[in-house]
């Protein structure tokens, strides 16, 4: 009965450590398919910029479609679509923007709204006079829901001058150039008549300068900069969201507390009623000390939950080693205590310590192997523990020491064919040094800067892999024959 409730002892150990390793590699694959994802979502994004800019040179710029005066709004067109769908994409969206090709009063389609681009510098009325010239003709365009793009300059300087009152204007210097009283009474006049509001009117994510044919390529590089910018942004994210947490730290710390002093307190009644005591039976004396070791074992337990995240988390090691090394520390830290109180000298202190490192190396050793046949979280490890466990103890605790003494000739055997394999790997790696300078030697001549050294280091090279003799073009009129014949 004691060796099974070590057993089921170790179990729960090395179900904590277990557990513990799940959710690391949970966290872990998380972020390996966040990762995958962003692939996808960086490849559509250049892909669409791709695009644009194809359609700009090909379709606009070769064609010299809109001549001198109008091209840079079909640039505009294309490049606002473009870069709105890629801002999208690289967030992992669906892209919004249309590109409505057919010169009427719709030039983009956003998320089903349609969309007149007005991209104009003529007499300085930053683009509200095509505005108005557009609502003229299509009088029903903003009641149908339309809206007006200007370039975001024009946009942020329409904004400025409405917010200064006529008073203010009255006073500005217009000597310096930064504003123009016939500017302000330009737009103050647009929006007079109400027909027009400042709310129908929206950005573009592009200033007048950026959308002109000799700026555009230049625009468009360094939107596709930002782009991969935000890209990095958002693994960079994904993998500070992977990385261990002290609130996940907490609640490992809280899991094994409570599974370990779980496990003690149900153990510690077995143990009881093992030794012939029936559960009505038990005294306040028996209640405090399940009680005591419930609370001791809880506190380990909660140690050992810190310590496993802690170690598999910050250090290079497995799970089942960190539950391992928490076990024998505990166990070491009270032979340790007995040697300070004279209660076993220092070879027992010793042996004892041995035998604790070897009972727990046993168990982690288990616990890999059966993760490793059972590939189910917690319950492959446990098995593993289990059956590793029940061999070791049976051995340790049955055979005889004649047994033993095979035990200890086989052992001697693999000793001594370890030194010769150790042996026979030296000399196998003596040889493949010997031959890799060769063929490093052979591979500098292959591409020596000298195209005569190279040529025919490239025929020694191709002889030293293994190419057949008959295959190798060993003279320029072997060369001619095979590219030309």
């Amino acid at each position: 009965m004691k060796f099974i409730f070590k057993v089921l002892k170790s179990d729960q150990e090395q179900a904590v450590a277990s557990w513990v390793n799940y959710l690391n590699q949970v966290r872990l694959d998380r972020l390996m398919k966040a990762l995958d994802v962003q692939n996808v979502n960086l490849e559509k994004a250049m892909n669409t910029m791709k695009e644009a800019v194809d359609i700009i040179d090909k379709d606009i710029i070769d064609k010299n479609r809109g001549g001198v005066t109008g091209m840079h709004g079909f640039i505009a067109e294309v490049a606002e679509s473009g870069i709105s769908n890629a801002r999208k994409e690289i967030l992992g969206k669906r892209p919004n923007c249309i590109w409505i090709n057919d010169n009427g009063p719709v030039d983009i389609k956003r998320d089903g709204v349609c969309i007149q681009q007005k991209f104009s510098a003529s007499g300085g009325h930053l683009s509200l006079q095509a505005v108005r010239q557009h609502l003229d003709k299509y009088p029903d365009f903003l009641k149908n829901g339309g809206k007006y793009q200007v370039p975001e300059d024009h946009y942020e300087q329409i904004k400025r001058l409405l917010s200064i009152s006529k008073k203010q204007a009255d006073k500005m210097p217009t000597s310096t150039g930064e504003f123009s009283l016939s500017q302000w009474r330009y737009v103050h006049e647009v929006f007079k008549d109400k027909k027009l509001r400042f709310e129908d009117i929206e950005p573009s994510k592009l200033e007048y300068k950026d959308v002109q044919a000799g700026q555009i390529h230049q625009t468009l590089n360094a939107e596709e900069q930002s782009l991969r910018e935000t890209d990095k942004k958002i693994r960079s994210a994904a993998y500070t969201k992977s990385l261990p947490s002290i609130k996940q730290g907490e609640q490992v710390t809280a899991f094994s507390a409570a599974i370990e002093g779980g496990t003690t307190f149900v153990l510690a009644i077995a143990r009881k009623i093992n030794s012939g005591k029936r559960l009505s039976d038990f005294t306040d004396d028996d209640w405090q000390d399940i009680f005591r070791e419930t609370g001791i074992r809880t506190f380990k337990g909660g140690v050992r939950g810190v310590s496993i995240y802690a170690l598999t988390n910050f250090t290079a090691t497995p799970a089942a080693v960190a539950s391992s090394v928490c076990t024998a520390s505990f166990g070491i830290a009270q032979q340790a205590y007995l040697l300070r109180h004279g209660a076993i000298n220092e070879e027992k202190f010793i042996m004892n310590s041995e035998l604790l490192c070897l009972d727990c190396s046993i168990s982690a050793l288990s616990s890999f192997i059966g993760q490793a046949l059972i590939p189910l979280p917690v319950i492959g490890a446990v098995i593993g523990n289990s059956v590793g466990t029940c061999l070791y103890h049976i051995a340790k605790d049955n055979l005889s020491k004649k047994e033993q003494q095979i035990i200890n000739g086989y052992l001697g055997e693999l000793e001594k064919l370890d030194q010769q394999l150790d042996q026979m790997y030296r000399s196998y790696i003596d040889e493949l040094n010997t031959t890799l300078m060769r063929y490093y030697r052979l591979l500098d001549k292959a591409f020596s800067p000298d195209y005569e050294e190279a040529f025919n280091g490239s025929i020694a090279l191709a002889k030293y892999v293994g190419v057949p003799t008959d295959d190798i073009l060993k003279s320029k009129s072997e060369i001619d024959h095979y590219f030309l014949d």
